[in-house]
């Protein structure tokens, strides 16, 4: 049952993202080659009439693609003899950026109707930076924080809901002191170094426990959807950024066997199979802009450089960059698969 709806999960994400690219080249009336959810050996395919399109479904579900003309098989192109107005390369630098970051925007809005749909659904309930319940016998308490106050910063990080406090909290070495800047109702801060007290599990928690406020309605669902959005965006920018800074290491990332763990978590809670399928879908609309070699964002940086320079860049170039990036990915993804695999036993 976790597998079908691993595999569920994940072709409904690729699906949307590559629908993306596949309706703006198409409105572009670029060649499309091949629309592919998975890789590597063909399981399933099919054409349209007066389509060039083949549709198809292969074995590896990690991914997908849209193969244009003029973007990678230049050889293919003139095997087939595709007119040059069809092919990518030879699109303004308009159709050419919205082709490119169409997937990305396709998962964002997937992932924002999915947060909508679940608030109308269940309500929303949104927890801010306020605190209320802190308990008595926690260092957070024993320092004069108490109910009603406002945590404003954690490590110098502003926060401004509990989404915030958990993401800065994430950062942190296990067991370390945090320090904990705290404003009463009088606007008057005071700052707190703050020790963790560890449970009976192992587990350490600072006592920070917040207000949370339930409501139900269409308005509410709508902002809980862009509110939880924005969070989880700002979450992944500062992941990225410790990632670079050295704060994170490679073992805090997760590939295709972390996501199914956590999927086999949630697969008894429509709710949680709702926001997981949200979360991931925003996750690869993120992680897809980012301006690396192989990414979507790695096509758009060309882009940006075709426009500062004033010249196109040759396909040659772009097609051996980016296969040298894919390369290095695939890399990456082996390595915290192996991770992950590990961590399983």
């Amino acid at each position: 049952m976790t597998i079908i709806l691993f595999l569920i999960i994940l072709g409904v994400i690729v699906f949307i993202h590559e629908l993306g690219h596949f309706i703006f080249a198409k409105k572009a009336g670029i060649y499309v080659y091949e629309f592919s959810i998975g890789f590597g050996p063909k399981l399933f395919s099919f054409s349209r009439k007066n389509d060039e399109t083949k549709y198809m479904i292969r074995l590896i579900p990690l991914g997908g693609y849209v193969a244009m003309a003029g973007e990678e098989d230049l050889l293919e192109d003139d095997k087939l003899k595709i007119p040059e107005d069809r092919k990518l390369y030879n699109k303004t630098w308009w159709q050419r950026f919205w082709v490119m970051i169409a997937g990305a925007m396709n998962n964002f809005i997937l992932g924002i109707v999915l947060l909508f749909i679940m608030g109308l659904i269940y309500g929303t309930q949104s927890a801010s930076n306020v605190l209320e319940g802190i308990p008595k016998n926690y260092n957070l308490y024993l320092q004069g924080a108490r109910d009603g106050d406002k945590v404003v910063e954690i490590n110098g990080k502003k926060t401004r809901n509990y989404d915030d406090i958990q993401t800065y909290l994430a950062l942190v070495e296990e067991g370390d002191e945090i320090s904990v800047t705290i404003e009463d109702n009088n606007g008057k801060e005071k700052n707190l170094n703050v020790e963790p007290i560890k449970d009976e599990d192992g587990k350490y928690y600072y006592g920070i426990s917040v207000k949370v406020e339930s409501e139900k309605g269409f308005v509410p669902a709508l902002k809980y959807a862009i509110d939880k959005f924005v969070s989880i965006y700002k979450s992944m920018l500062i992941v990225i950024k410790s990632l670079f800074t050295g704060v994170l290491g490679i073992e805090s990332l997760s590939g295709p066997v972390g996501i199914y763990s956590v999927v086999d978590m949630a697969r008894n809670s429509i709710q949680m199979i709702l926001y997981l399928t949200a979360y991931l879908s925003i996750n690869i609309g993120f992680m897809n802009l980012i301006p690396f070699p192989a990414f979507d964002g790695g096509r758009v940086l060309f882009l940006i450089i075709e426009k500062i320079k004033g010249s196109k860049i040759s396909p040659k170039t772009e097609a051996i960059v980016n296969s040298i990036g894919f390369m290095l990915l695939m890399i990456l993804m082996i390595v915290v698969t192996i991770k992950d695999v590990t961590n399983l036993f």
